[in-house]
């Protein structure tokens, strides 16, 4: 069995005692270290050399989303899953665009918190399309029409067939949809998964989500 190493960072002890336990139950996950500020996830990190990191966004010396970039700096960095009380919260999306593989509310069932770790760990992006419409729709601002001719000429670079897997996979779907939805194996939309990280430099599929609306491609 595959064991998945994970750290846990929130400045609230019992928020950290929760967790701690419910990852407790997965027979393949191990809480290998917690700390209370986002200031001490990056040392965190090298000590323990977790697969996954749980961040909370809101601490009081370091904020979630500095760690969350300063954590994905990092060489062979972890996946890093954001905590937060708000489903549509901007600091939620500017997580998202430090790094972050997606985020979990902190009232989510034990049981698809122990699956979202599992998710993140395999290299899969922890967005449903139902979120990934109400995030995304959150992203009009100043810079908007800068990233929209970034992400029309990143796009542009991209064959057809990887097109079609980044808006697919920009929807939110898994590898498994995607495979359905376009008919080829899951091997296949897995490598052109890693074509794209590469061709568009970015850090995740979440990012991939994210040049596809900015794109306008939703």
């Amino acid at each position: 069995m595959v064991r998945i190493r994970v750290l846990l960072v929130d400045d609230d002890a019992l928020v950290r005692a929760g967790l701690r336990m419910i990852l407790a139950s997965g027979e393949d996950l191990d809480v290998v270290g917690e700390v209370d500020d986002g200031a001490r996830a990056v040392a965190a990190v090298r000590e323990h050399r977790p697969d996954v990191v749980l961040m909370d966004i809101r601490m009081p010396e370091m904020d979630g989303i500095t760690a969350t970039a300063a954590v994905r700096r990092l060489d062979a960095p972890p996946q890093v899953i954001v905590l937060t009380t708000f489903q549509a919260d901007e600091q939620v999306m500017s997580a998202l665009r430090a790094g972050a593989a997606g985020f979990l509310l902190k009232d989510t069932p034990p049981a698809e918190i122990i699956s979202a770790v599992r998710l993140v760990a395999s290299g899969e992006a922890m967005l449903s399309p139902s979120v990934t419409r109400t995030l995304l729709s959150h992203l009009g601002d100043a810079q908007a029409s800068e990233r929209h001719r970034n992400a029309t000429r990143q796009l542009a670079m991209l064959t057809d067939r990887e097109h079609e897997v980044a808006v697919a996979v920009g929807s939110g779907a898994s590898n498994a949809e995607v495979a359905a939805s376009l008919f080829m194996s899951e091997a296949t939309v897995k490598s052109h998964v890693s074509r794209l990280l590469t061709k568009l430099d970015v850090a995740n599929r979440v990012h991939i989500a994210i040049v596809v609306h900015d794109a306008n491609q939703f």
